[in-house]
């Protein structure tokens, strides 16, 4: 009786063994690599095809999503080849709702195959959209499993559906060009990581507001990051200049440098072209007297690349020195205007209120206790900036 119980029961288990039993075929899929986010055309709600709501339809404005779909077996894996370059790899839908989730609805009435978001790299949302509020966008893709929480969230400043076609020299798919130019300036020190799952939890954290990239079309085929997009919420309330955003990264502690600053050397008409290679950050919060203050010490790392011209002898230490000087009073002095622009704004990007809330818990409970409480908190804190400004060496070509 044991045996044919034990022969059941492997009879039963076997088919659980295979591991194809639930695949499912790539060409049968629709892969979307990108989505964009805009505002619907004046009237959409007129022409909108009622599939998911019949008689009354919801007291919200319509959005319009336009989303990239790689075409199967031309998406190339290296550079084209002959005539491979003359079709499109991708191919480009758009369609209205009133929610994410509803227009990905209606999309998948005039998709054949599946959608499948598991190869989405990036999400454009229009700026006029995010001062509206990226929530409702928020809660459709945590729900979502196939989305990826190394997927770029980024604002324009033009309609996000232009940047669903725009096909740079560098990258054939639009996509691929856009992830990578984000990737790329990440790795390069020129932006901090911000993927979409450090995004909503900067958002979700009672201590922090949330930032994104901030895009602009330069020309037809060129984009240029253009600052970084600061929320208040969830609610898009500005954004920073692109120079800011070297500023910024040296505030939180980004330690790969990545941008260049010009420095006037005392007593002469030179100024030499400082790169910053290293940064390296300190964060200390006290309460006094009941309020919070926090210190932040930011420690950089120099080279001088270039210099405008041959007044200043670079190889002369009290020179070298004069150049620190001067630029630990720029560095210092644009630290402390930065984190007050963002005081003005309530806007706390640095996370100052998530080391308060860490370090000092009893405050925080007993004094702030939520996040639009904090805000108001962060409008009138006292924060001390201390800058070292080290030059490590000087290239040759300002010698």
């Amino acid at each position: 009786m044991k045996r044919i119980g034990a022969r059941c029961l492997l009879f039963l288990l076997i088919p659980l063994l295979t591991g194809c039993w639930d695949s499912e075929d790539i060409e049968n899929r629709a892969n979307v690599l990108a989505i964009a986010i805009d505002e619907a055309n004046p009237g959409t709600e007129e022409e909108e095809d009622n599939i998911s709501h019949i008689v009354e339809t919801p007291q919200t404005e319509m959005i319009c999503v336009t989303v990239q779909i790689a075409i199967p077996g031309e998406v190339p894996l290296g550079p084209p080849m002959g005539d491979e370059g003359e079709s499109d790899p991708v191919w480009v839908l758009s369609v209205t709702g009133y929610s994410l989730e509803e227009a990905i609805s209606n999309l998948q009435q005039e998709v054949a195959e599946q959608l499948f978001l598991g190869q989405l790299r990036v999400i454009v949302i229009n700026e006029n959209v995010a001062k509206k509020g990226v929530d409702q966008f928020n809660e459709s893709l945590r729900r979502d499993p196939q989305i990826r929480r190394n997927v770029w969230m980024v604002i324009s400043e033009e309609k996000a559906a232009q940047y669903m076609d725009i096909a740079p020299e560098l990258e054939q798919v639009p996509t691929l060009y856009l992830a990578n130019m984000v990737d790329n300036a990440v790795g390069l020190g020129k932006f901090p990581e911000d993927y979409l799952g450090l995004f909503w939890r900067m958002v979700s954290s009672q201590g922090q507001d949330g930032f994104l990239p901030y895009l602009k079309i330069k020309s037809s085929e060129n984009i240029q990051i253009n600052g970084l997009a600061y929320f208040k919420g969830d609610q898009m309330i500005g954004k920073t200049e692109p120079l800011e955003i070297g500023t910024f990264m040296g505030i939180i502690g980004f330690s790969q440098g990545g941008y260049s600053i010009f420095v006037p050397v005392p007593e002469t008409d030179t100024r030499v072209l400082t790169e910053a290679i290293k940064r390296q950050t300190k964060m200390d919060t006290t309460i006094k007297d009941g309020e919070p203050h926090v210190n932040v010490k930011i420690r950089y790392e120099f080279v001088i690349t270039e210099k405008t011209n041959e007044d200043a002898n670079l190889s002369d230490p009290q020179v070298i020195e004069s150049i620190e000087k001067k630029g630990k009073e720029l560095t210092a002095d644009g630290a402390k205007r930065f984190i007050a622009k963002m005081q003005e704004e309530q806007s706390d990007i640095f996370g100052f209120g998530e080391y308060i809330r860490a370090k000092h818990p009893r405050y925080w409970n007993e004094e702030i206790g939520t996040k639009e409480n904090w805000q108001e908190t962060f409008q009138h804190l006292d924060v001390d900036v201390d800058v070292m400004y080290n030059i490590r060496r000087v290239d040759t070509q300002a010698n």
